[in-house]
């Protein structure tokens, strides 16, 4: 089974080195992880929800219902400016975002809150990300 994206940012924060980080990354490559990379250091892309954290109930560790690998793809309805992000309602579109939330993993969720909030994990910087995958950022 593959890892959970809060586990390869785990494993690539106890790295020291870059290169250990980049070989985390790539060695555990996901469009989930790239979607949470690119979501937190892409100055391009603005979230459509309120900052801070969400009133939102986690799932617990060992019984949540869904994965983040399944769930980035509802990343699109949060970020302004995307067509289907624009013509939902705001109460829906929280309430969707407070539903992934509350459907994968409590670690897995942070990071997403860390995202959409632009705030990046400790250890991991934008150089590291565009070395990692250089094609990801596009700003």
């Amino acid at each position: 089974m593959p890892k959970r994206v809060y586990e390869v940012i785990e494993e690539a924060q106890k790295k020291r080195t870059k290169a250990g980080k980049i070989d985390v990354f790539r060695n555990n490559d996901s469009w989930a992880l790239r979607d949470i990379l690119r979501g937190t250091f892409d100055t391009s892309i603005e979230w459509n929800i309120p900052p801070g954290e969400p009133p939102y109930q986690a799932a617990e560790a060992h019984n949540h219902p869904t994965e983040l690998t399944r769930e980035n793809t509802k990343f699109k309805y949060f970020i302004r400016g995307f067509r289907v992000s624009e013509s939902m309602n705001t109460m829906k579109r929280e309430s969707l975002y407070i539903g992934l939330l509350e459907g994968v993993h409590p670690e897995d969720a942070k990071l997403v809150i860390d995202m959409t909030n632009k705030t990046a994990p400790k250890y991991i910087t934008r150089q590291i990300v565009e070395e990692a995958f250089p094609d990801l950022l596009k700003d």
